[in-house]
């Protein structure tokens, strides 16, 4: 599959990701599926495309309390059969915190999804942020996944953690890359592309394909 959406909605992930930092930020795409015939031959798979509509950002729901026991029955389910995940707080600081952390309270969910589906839309994927850390999946983000959604990660950067005072205050927070991953048959991520349009707004982001 690919994810079709435009600079814009880069731009607004993009943003959201800056203005929360150093915590992650948190949101949901909504969209339709669509497939079109490819124009190699007729016997070719059509290409199926989320074609994302709008985004919707959240507040980041997490709390130090929660842990991967509290996650819904829908997704406990769904991993059962995954390898233990490797989630020790190591040499992170904030390992359990929002810093490294996101949750979407069900009541967003459900609200979101009525209103979506009052347009004519579905809900085709979640976006969050990684604060100075790569737009790759952690142990954590593929255990509390769904199949076929698209899970769109930014990577915010700005050295909160610099050791010298100094350095911190003259460094710019800025989304420097934006992925989009989705689960495969063995629930294990993998990229999927994105096709980016442009928009009226000016593209903010280098995304990868």
């Amino acid at each position: 599959m690919v994810l079709a959406l435009t600079s814009q909605h880069l731009a607004d992930m993009s943003a959201h990701a800056e203005r929360v930092y150093p915590e992650e930020c948190c949101g949901l795409l909504l969209g339709n599926l669509t497939s079109h015939a490819t124009a190699r031959s007729e016997a070719d798979e059509p290409i199926v495309e989320k074609v994302l509509s709008k985004t919707v950002a959240l507040e980041n729901h997490w709390t130090t309390e929660m842990s991967l026991t509290a996650v819904p029955a829908t997704l406990a389910s769904a991993s059962a059969t995954l390898a233990p995940a490797t989630l020790s707080p190591g040499s992170d600081p904030n390992p359990y915190t929002k810093r490294r952390r996101y949750a979407i309270n069900p009541e967003d969910m459900l609200r979101v999804q009525k209103q979506a589906r009052d347009q004519g839309l579905n809900i085709i994927g979640i976006y969050h942020s990684h604060p100075d850390h790569e737009a790759v999946p952690s142990e954590c983000d593929r255990l509390q996944a769904w199949p076929d959604y698209a899970y769109v990660i930014v990577s915010v950067q700005g050295n909160i953690d610099h050791p010298n005072t100094e350095q911190r205050n003259k460094v710019r927070v800025r989304a420097v890359d934006v992925q989009n991953w989705t689960l495969d048959l063995n629930h294990q991520f993998q990229p999927e592309a994105m096709k980016v349009a442009p928009s009226a707004a000016r593209d903010r982001m280098p995304a990868s394909a």
